[in-house]
């Protein structure tokens, strides 16, 4: 110790010692350096897993963002549509939303967010931006029942938009198709040719897009025509809709629970 303290030989052979040493402590602090990098490689992974899965999740809140926008872009064109069909109408119409359907097969019926409480009457027309859906049968305070054109229990009076022949559309039970009824062979009817709302029987005003012809079958040996159309009305897409408020004339001629006929 005294050598080492008072002697510059001593204190030089121990940098020598040091030099001699530095790789044994280098080999010596190998395993802990890679237990390090080993540890920081297993948190960088962690963090990495984490971060992967919350840029997993905000993708997919964002994919989910995006669907909506669509689903609201495309609402908006249902509403402009349907603001637009408003404008061709002279009736005051109101916009309802479509909220059940009645599950029975046998039975074309859907809901309304609208009933007594806000002034819906009986027998009031629905439209889509198509045409004709149907008509309120049955209410509630905040709801009511409409039965649409292609339930078999509806009938309602149309005409030939090209040549005003006037008949009823019946419906068959089927979401798609209407039959004409009692149409003469010999009636001016053709393939395309708009089917309209005639006015009579005191339900729809005249004018209103019903459907369009999309088969006419003449059977010699028969007096009668068998006429299916196809309804404008988006049936079982549509959800915003428009109740026709009635003028008060046609309202006291309307006979309640009683369909078009």
């Amino acid at each position: 110790m005294a050598a080492d303290l008072y002697s510059a030989k001593v204190q030089e052979s121990r940098a020598y010692l040091s030099l001699l040493l530095t790789p044994l402590q280098w080999i010596v602090d190998v395993p802990s350096r890679v237990a390090g990098e080993v540890s920081d490689v297993v948190v960088d992974r962690s963090l990495l897993l984490k971060e992967n899965a919350k840029l997993k999740a905000e993708a997919l809140q964002l994919e989910r963002k995006v669907q909506q926008n669509a689903a609201l872009w495309l609402e908006n064109e249902r509403l402009r549509s349907l603001l637009s069909g408003a404008e061709r109408v002279d009736e005051e119409v109101r916009l309802v939303e479509l909220i059940g359907v009645n599950p029975d097969p046998f039975q074309h019926q859907v809901i309304i967010n609208k009933g007594s409480e806000n002034l819906v009457t009986l027998g009031q027309p629905i439209l889509d931006a198509g045409g004709v859906m149907g008509q309120v049968t049955e209410m509630s305070h905040y709801t009511s029942r409409v039965m649409l054109i292609t339930d078999a229990r509806h009938a309602l009076p149309v005409e030939i938009n090209r040549n005003g022949f006037r008949t009823i559309a019946l419906g068959k039970g089927e979401l798609g198709e209407l039959e004409l009824d009692h149409v003469p062979d010999t009636a001016d009817i053709v393939k395309g040719d708009l089917v309209i709302t005639s006015g009579l029987g005191g339900r729809f005003p005249r004018g209103y897009p019903v459907a369009i012809v999309s088969d006419v079958l003449r059977d010699p040996g028969r007096q009668f025509a068998r006429v299916r159309v196809m309804p404008t009305a988006l049936l079982n897409k549509s959800r915003h809709l428009l109740l026709v408020d009635m003028p008060a004339e046609l309202h006291e001629a309307v006979i309640p629970n009683e369909v078009s006929e």
